[in-house]
């Protein structure tokens, strides 16, 4: 959430417009309640902007509305003025002017006017060398297609390439803006192989299965980069350092390393991981040496703690045996996810909690959250969970135990879902999920790591 000064893309979503969710977010009611800006409001600029969060404002009281409208006053003053203020600029040039010169220029009016993106400015300068950027990530998209799956910026190689290539491992936009012709032929494929291996990794391995899973975009960078320098293994040592890749990235998403400064972490991290992954007798990164986590902080994580409950409907799906459709009994994978409607909903419903006295932070947790086709979540409804278990159980041929269970949800005689009792069911599963983590984070082969 940009106020809560998280990066500007991360605070970006979008939904197909066909969706059930976009009718239950253009009710103000949600907006206020979850801070979700939809993006007609901007069609008037500022103005419309002033009038949502003065209407937003007005929901809170006292202490946290002040706080709430000195935020939404920040926002607007760092990012949406800018809408009003915004100015096209326009150049006209001979048809004489030379490729050279046109680069040039080009470049100059990107670093001085209304910006490009660093790809597209790197583009323009490499052209005259000859190295055609667009046409070299167009190819990498074509032949690995997980790289067009979860849409990478191609902002994301330049940094794993500064990354690789230098003495000191940093990827700041200074260092990006820096490469040079040499650096970027030299270290492209090996670093879009690192990529599409570590994309891999997570889809294959950590079930991330959709971008929208990613707990952070921009482990991407140090990922592709370690794996280039390292270089590709050979027998056994293949299934080793993927596995050394996956422990570091549940480590990092559960410690939130990327949560501040991640281009000091990328840095911090590549300088730690090259040697890891070359030598098995070289220490671990730091963020896997030294991994602390209380699951019990779990209880708090909703959807708008972006990364770690993304990283935990990950694991939820990558710690059972095979996460089931409810519907099909099927395997999940990334186009059972959308062709099904499988999206995260409610284990215990919305409603049944709420006319319990639950509020929407407690209802929301992560614990009670799952991936579950649209027709079994239009069969639950706010039904009571003892009531439509019972449903699921005498089902002919319903797979209780496995569906269950491969989605880390307590299944037995004594679970919380068969006594609707709600706060039973979320310590019974924060317990499997808290297993879970120690297992993926090899937190069991360090001192104490993870609390209880």
């Amino acid at each position: 959430m940009l106020i809560d000064g998280a990066d500007f893309e991360d605070a970006i979503d979008y939904l197909r417009h066909s969706k059930s969710a976009v009718t239950r977010r253009a009710a103000f009611e949600l907006q206020a309640d979850q801070l979700l800006l939809p993006l007609s409001v901007l069609h008037k600029g500022s103005t419309g902007f002033s009038k949502w969060a003065s209407q937003v404002a007005r929901t809170r009281q006292g202490a946290e509305r002040d706080q709430l409208e000195d935020q939404l006053d920040e926002l607007q003053a760092q990012w949406i003025n800018r809408i009003d203020q915004y100015v096209f600029p326009v150049v006209t040039l001979s048809a004489d002017t030379e490729p050279a010169a046109l680069c040039t220029i080009f470049e100059t009016l990107n670093r001085t006017g209304v910006k490009l993106s660093v790809f597209e400015l790197l583009t323009a300068r490499f052209w005259s060398h000859d190295l055609k950027l667009r046409e070299l990530w167009e190819q990498a998209r074509s032949d690995h297609p997980l790289i067009a799956l979860f849409d990478v910026d191609p902002y994301y190689v330049l940094m794993a390439i500064a990354l690789a290539s230098g003495k000191t491992p940093s990827c700041k936009r200074g260092d990006v803006l820096n490469l040079t012709a040499e650096q970027v032929t030299t270290w492209w494929q090996p670093v879009i192989d690192g990529l599409a291996l570590s994309l891999t990794i997570l889809h294959d391995d950590c079930w991330v299965l959709q971008p929208k899973w990613l707990p952070f975009n921009t482990m991407l960078s140090p990922m592709a980069a370690a794996l280039a320098r390292a270089g590709a293994s050979k027998g056994v040592a293949v299934g080793a350092q993927r596995e050394q890749i996956k422990r570091w990235f549940w480590c990092s998403a559960f410690s939130q390393a990327y949560e501040k400064s991640p281009n000091t972490q990328s840095g911090r991290d590549v300088g730690e991981l090259i040697p890891w992954l070359s030598d098995p007798g070289a220490p671990a990164p730091e963020n896997v040496r030294q991994f602390r986590f209380n699951p019990e902080q779990l209880r708090d994580v909703t959807p708008r703690q972006r990364s770690l409950y993304r990283a935990t409907i990950c694991l939820i799906l990558a710690s059972g045996d095979r996460p089931l459709d409810f519907h099909s009994r099927a395997v999940l994978n990334d186009q059972l996810l959308t062709t099904s409607g499988i999206d995260d909903h409610h284990i215990f419903p919305a409603k049944f909690l709420e006319d319990r006295g639950f509020d929407t932070r407690q209802r929301d947790c992560v614990l009670n959250r799952c991936l579950i086709d649209s027709a079994t979540n239009q069969r639950i409804s706010c039904s009571a969970p003892s009531a439509y278990m019972a449903e699921l159980r005498d089902e002919p041929g319903f797979p209780m135990q496995a569906v269950l269970s491969s989605h880390l949800i307590p299944h037995g005689q004594d679970s919380g879902l068969w006594s609707d009792d709600y706060e039973l069911f979320l310590k019974q599963r924060l317990e499997l999920v808290a297993a879970a983590i120690v297992q993926v984070t090899g937190a069991m082969h360090e001192k104490p790591a993870l609390v209880r």
